[in-house]
């Protein structure tokens, strides 16, 4: 598989102008897995339930998803972006994946981040994996990392590939990563986001970039600098992901022992 990120920074509430950021970037890139930031065409700071309102949408009737497909068929490009969705009367920190075929499938976050909680409710979906033509992709947004069990069920359920959409404010992600992807042998694709934002009174939120694509072997295949606007990619090889043998006794997930993992 051919996988890469797009990191950049998102201006607020412009989601024509951010769109087009996009897709003068996705120019560049070669078909296979594209993944962007979390809230990418959005902006995160929310200040008011009147705001996310007016910025969610329906998934997968809204512009954003049907950006997202016009792409991935005009590109040749499966993508993973996250965007806060519309559910009926609720909001979820939502996103979704699209293919060549169209619009595949959605996740709603399962951990949700300091004001997030205000907003947003936290994710119904379950983590899941689509098998597509070009490998298992699972997704988990931001904030999910920091929950070891989210990769491992990504992984359980046959991931390859973990798309990651972010806007990391914490500095520890991309040193925890490598752990993350050595434990479940899978790869990992995390786009973040760079820039500040402070839309209200208090600290501001300043994204710390560094974006990266993680190895099975816990290597950083490429990694953005903290304030590059840039299109990053590298060739998986998925046969790494598929193989969970450590050495000849050693299996990672047949020597696991569910049953002692009690709290």
């Amino acid at each position: 598989m051919h996988a890469g990120f797009f990191q950049f920074n998102t201006a607020f509430g412009r989601k024509r102008e951010n769109f087009e950021k996009v897709r003068a970037a996705a120019r560049t890139a070669s078909p296979g897995l594209l993944v962007l930031p979390e809230f990418f065409a959005t902006g995160y700071q929310f200040i008011s339930q009147d705001e996310v309102a007016e910025l969610a949408e329906p998934v997968p009737r809204g512009e954003t998803t049907e950006f997202l497909v016009s792409l991935s068929q005009e590109r040749d490009l499966y993508i993973v972006a996250g965007l806060p969705e519309r559910g009926g009367d609720m909001f979820y920190n939502s996103a979704v994946l699209t293919g060549p075929e169209g619009f595949i499938g959605s996740y709603r976050k399962t951990h949700l981040f300091l004001e997030e909680n205000v907003f947003f409710m936290p994710g119904d979906s379950g983590f899941r994996v689509w098998d597509t033509k070009i490998g298992r992709i699972g997704i988990m947004i931001c904030f999910d990392w920091f929950f070891p069990e989210a990769a491992r069920t990504l992984a359980l359920k046959g991931a390859e590939v973990i798309a990651h959409p972010s806007n990391l404010v914490l500095p520890y992600c991309p040193q925890s990563m490598p752990v993350r992807c050595l434990e479940n042998r899978v790869y990992a694709v995390t786009a973040n986001r760079i820039g500040r934002e402070k839309r209200k009174e208090g600290p501001e939120l300043s994204f710390i970039g560094q974006s990266q694509i993680t190895s099975p072997r816990g290597e950083i295949l490429v990694r953005a600098g903290t304030d590059d606007e840039i299109l990053l990619a590298s060739d998986l090889d998925l046969a790494l992901a598929r193989d969970k043998k450590l050495n000849q006794y050693n299996d990672l997930f047949r020597d696991r022992r569910p049953g002692l993992y009690t709290s």
